[in-house]
């Protein structure tokens, strides 16, 4: 059955599946531009996440069901150019009998030779991860929380510039809107958000996420989005003729 899935904007990420060929249980996300990002800059990208070299690797785009929608065999080619759909699977193939993840060793522990130290023993040891980490777990839980708080005040002074009814320009993309909602929406995650109604179809959805209302607009022109991402001031709508040659 043909996915239902809907394409993304142009110019907003996809969140793909990764697996290999060699690992049956690996299995990662990735998300790329695909109109930015060529088929050699995913295999780079891959490289890092599998172990596998780029020189070894063939790439194929699945879709959600697992069927194989394309090989990806052009280099120079942007990942866009072979139609990717938010949810699709990345496969990669490793064409290297030698490879670092031939074998199944990666996978299966019983083929590695293991040493084995008693709790007593490592317990024992002057310095070891166990108590590293017993050291450490206050601090970091300290750290985290100021980080959250810093980001939180961060975001409401962005805020605290822009105002329901404000022309703006967002990005990636320098898309023009409208702001229409300003604040906090815990259904999305922590802190503040902007929503924004796109002058054109550049968003996904009416203005309605997770079955809550944060305003109206057309189908496909609303966006809500991190303050970071909004700037106010003057952005008209744009002259679709603008640019055109007389």
């Amino acid at each position: 059955m043909a996915s239902s899935k809907l394409h993304l904007p142009a110019d907003d990420s996809v969140l793909l599946l990764v697996t290999h060929s060699n690992l049956s249980t690996f299995a990662a996300d990735i998300r790329v531009s695909p109109q930015q990002t060529t088929v050699e800059a995913l295999k780079d990208k891959l490289w890092r996440k599998t172990g596998t070299a780029v020189a070894s690797m063939r790439l194929q785009l699945r879709d959600d069901t697992g069927a194989k929608v394309a090989d990806l065999e052009d280099d120079a080619a942007p990942l866009a150019a072979y139609g990717p759909y938010n949810g699709y699977r990345i496969h990669v193939v490793d064409l290297d009998p030698s490879s670092l993840t031939s074998g199944g060793w990666l996978e299966d522990t019983s083929l590695v030779d293991k040493y084995k130290m008693s709790d007593e023993a490592y317990d024992k040891l002057d310095t070891n991860f166990r108590k590293f980490k017993e050291k450490m777990a206050p601090k970091d839980s300290a750290s985290s929380q100021d980080d959250k708080q810093q980001s939180e005040k961060q975001m409401e002074e962005l805020c605290s510039k822009i105002k329901v009814g404000d022309r703006c320009e967002v990005e990636p993309g320098a898309k023009r809107g409208t702001v229409k909602f300003v604040g906090k929406a815990e259904a999305l995650g922590r802190g503040f958000w902007v929503g924004v109604q796109y002058d054109e179809p550049l968003g996904k959805h009416d203005g309605m996420v997770k079955g809550i209302r944060f305003f109206e607009c057309p189908q496909g022109h609303g966006a809500i989005v991190r303050p970071e991402k909004v700037k106010v001031g003057d952005y008209p709508e744009r002259d679709p003729f603008e640019e055109e040659e007389i």
